[in-house]
Order: C-alpha cells, then sequence, then structure tokens
C-alpha cells in the first residue's frame, strides 16, 4: 500500500473504556512507493482509529525513499530509520543498527506492542527486543508466515519461531492464514486470533463518473502474484468490444514491468493501456475515485487492501475467486469474482461498463461491506479489547 504525509489531526469521536494506552506498532518498510504493500496501511489504519479514542501512538518502520521521511502518515507519529540491505533479499535483509536502540526506547515506555511480523531482520528484532523487555506484545503476520522447507528458512525459524510464541496472541486474517502460522509455531503458540482489515468507510472523495474514457485501474505491485500481464491481456480483450475504454496500471515494479510493456506492444495497446508507477496514499484514493471500475487479478490475496479502499471509494471491483474476502462479496453482490482468466476479466469488465443499474448495485453493496464488515471502527472495538484482556 502507498502511505502519505500528514499531521496530528483533531478527532471526534468516542473515547474508548479505560484508560488511553500507549501502542507501540512496528512493521518493516515504509517507502514512498508503497512496496511493503498492505503491511504498512494496516498498521497506519489501526493506529490513526486508536489515536481517535484517544491512545498514544507510535509507529516504528525502516524507510525507503528519495526524499526524507515524513514525521507523521496522516496523524500517527512515525519514527524510522534508513533501510539498509544487510542480508540478501528485498525486505528479509533489511535492517539500520540504530533501529534497534529505538526499539529498546519505544517498547520500554509502551503498555502494548503490536508487531507487523514478517519474516525478516526488522520483525527478528522486534521480536526480541519486546521479548527482552517483557512486555505484553502481540503478532500479525499479514499472510507472511507460512510453512517454508528450505535449508535458510529452517535456520531463521529457529531464532524466530520461538519468539514468535511468546506472543500474547497472533493476529490473523482468514482460517486459511490461521492453518499456516499454526503449522510453523506449533500447539506450544498463542492463542491465534481473527481479525480483518479495515477503513475508515468513505474515505475516497467520489470523483465525476461520466469520463469521455472510462478507465479501468490495476492498483498493486508489479509482481507475479498480482498478475500485471493478466490485467494487460484483459485490456486486450475488452478493447475489442469497447474501444473507448482506457487502462492503467499502478503500483511498483518487482520484475513484471518489462513483460507488461511487451505484451501491450505485442497487442498494439500503446495509446490504451498505460503505466504510472507507484502512487502515494493520496494519490491512490484519488485514482480509485475516478476509475470505472477496479481490477485486481490476484491469486491467493489474503485480504488485499486495495480491494476495500476501492470500494470504499464507491468503485466497483472485478477480483479473483481466491482473493480471500472474495466468498463473502459475493454473496453480498459487492464485487463481480472471477476464475481469474483474462476473458472472464473481460466479460467482468465489460459488463460493469455497459449495464448502468449493475453498476449501481455493485457501488452501494460495495458501501455496505465496509460498513458491515470491513469498517476500521470494528476493527478497533475489536483491537482494544485484545490489548485490554489479551
Amino acid at each position: 500500500m502507498r502511505q502519505a504525509e500528514g499531521r496530528p489531526t483533531r478527532h471526534v469521536t468516542r473515547q474508548a473504556e479505560g484508560r488511553a494506552l500507549k501502542l507501540v506498532h512496528v512493521v518493516t518498510l515504509v517507502s514512498e512507493d508503497g512496496a511493503y504493500g498492505g503491511p504498512t496501511s494496516v498498521a497506519a489504519g489501526q493506529l490513526e482509529e486508536c489515536a481517535a479514542r484517544g491512545h498514544e501512538v507510535r509507529l516504528l518502520s525502516l524507510w525507503r525513499g528519495r526524499s526524507g521521511a515524513p514525521a507523521y502518515i496522516g496523524s500517527v507519529p512515525l519514527h524510522t530509520r534508513p533501510a539498509r540491505a544487510l542480508l540478501p533479499g528485498r525486505f528479509t535483509g533489511i535492517m539500520h543498527p540504530l533501529l534497534v536502540r529505538d526499539m529498546w526506547r519505544s517498547m520500554g515506555r509502551a503498555d502494548v506492542v503490536h508487531i507487523h511480523a514478517g519474516r525478516d531482520l526488522v520483525s527478528l528484532t522486534a521480536l526480541a527486543v519486546a521479548a527482552l523487555r517483557g512486555k505484553r506484545f502481540f503478532t500479525q503476520t499479514h499472510g507472511m508466515v507460512e510453512p517454508r522447507h528450505r535449508v535458510v528458512a529452517r535456520l531463521f525459524d529457529r531464532l524466530y519461531v520461538p519468539l514468535l510464541r511468546r506472543a500474547r496472541g497472533c493476529l490473523v486474517l482468514t482460517e486459511r492464514e490461521r492453518r499456516a502460522v499454526s503449522e510453523v509455531i506449533g500447539p506450544e503458540g498463542p492463542p491465534l486470533l481473527r481479525l480483518p482489515n479495515g477503513v475508515r468507510p468513505g474515505q475516497g472523495a467520489v470523483a465525476e463518473r461520466r469520463p469521455r474514457a472510462p478507465e479501468v485501474l490495476f492498483m498493486a505491485r508489479l509482481h507475479p502474484r498480482k498478475r500485471p500481464d493478466a490485467f494487460v491481456e484483459m485490456a486486450a480483450l475488452v478493447h475489442r468490444k469497447l474501444p473507448d475504454a482506457c487502462f492503467t496500471l499502478h503500483g511498483a515494479d518487482e520484475g513484471l514491468l518489462p513483460t507488461v510493456r511487451q505484451l501491450i506492444a505485442d497487442h498494439r495497446l500503446g495509446e490504451v493501456v498505460s503505466y504510472g508507477g507507484a502512487l502515494s496514499y493520496a494519490e491512490a484514493l484519488r485514482a480509485y475515485a475516478k476509475a470505472a471500475v477496479y481490477v485486481l487479478p490476484s491469486v491467493d490475496e489474503p485480504f488485499p487492501m486495495t480491494v476495500i479502499e476501492a470500494l470504499s471509494a464507491g468503485t466497483p471491483v472485478v477480483c479473483t475467486d481466491t482473493c480471500g474476502m472474495a466468498d463473502e462479496l459475493a454473496h453480498r453482490g459487492a464485487a463481480i469474482v472471477t476464475d481469474g482468466s483474462p476473458q472472464a476479466m473481460a466479460d467482468a469488465v465489460c459488463e460493469v461498463l455497459t449495464d448502468m443499474e449493475q453498476r449501481d448495485r455493485l457501488v452501494a453493496a460495495g458501501r455496505s461491506a465496509v460498513e458491515d464488515c470491513f469498517s476500521i471502527h470494528a476493527v478497533a472495538d475489536r483491537l482494544e479489547d485484545i490489548y485490554r484482556n489479551g
């Protein structure tokens, strides 16, 4: 996901029951291009809502960008150090020695520590510091902790898994993630607690939706699992039926940009398909709001924040049946769920672009789904209960 600079804002909301808590969250990376995706967005969203309820919050992370790190994400104080590659791996081996000191000091003052934990040096260090400090800490794995059988992963897990087991609870998104984490940490691990992702309902401003060339949007990393190549193949099929439609891909390149550009050239789509690079959080919300439809071709996506953000912005969504929230969205009629093939996605996009009644039904059902199931208010209610009683 993308991040946005900000500063403290005044919130008018209910105060949490009981005294205010000092909360420290740790996430591996904040960056200009949103390369670390959902975990960063989720951490910021949770803390912003907790701050609105009167809790004292802080987010610790590494920073990667051409400019200096922002002091805040929204209203959340952000404390960072520049990311340095100490070991191989895009995220696994990044760290900064002074972040250890920052963790030690910040956690020492915290009532609760919340670690958005992947298999990487930042997460490992945060777990170790929280344990050494004797803090009540919780982990949230965001689908990043699954069984691994490579030698390097097994060696890493000799340190990592015992620390995960010392958490007061591990927050998981789906039943699939619960099974995967349970297999990694074993029966002696902490309770595995279900917690959905959430957004603030209606956070995206709705734009005028009668553009001369309706835009179909892709907003994700250009990574094989996200399948931007399938998006281009879908665009080629839609273009044959609806030549006025245009298609835009946004997201950090993780290896597939040359493939995407080659497919655009092969299908002679240079005038209708474009790559706009990564966007800031505020820019992304504007992109959702002006798009006619949002398409996420990802497979095995645990709980994509981009889908919730698009729904909240009032943008119809097309996704695949392996998306973690696909069943709920399909049941509510809040998105068009496909088998992920370019043809099926193309048929869905054509339906949205040509049937205004269907589009309006999707928009209304999507907003209702956000209110009922994916609201950050409900997530924060659950978090407060976990923090106080877990």
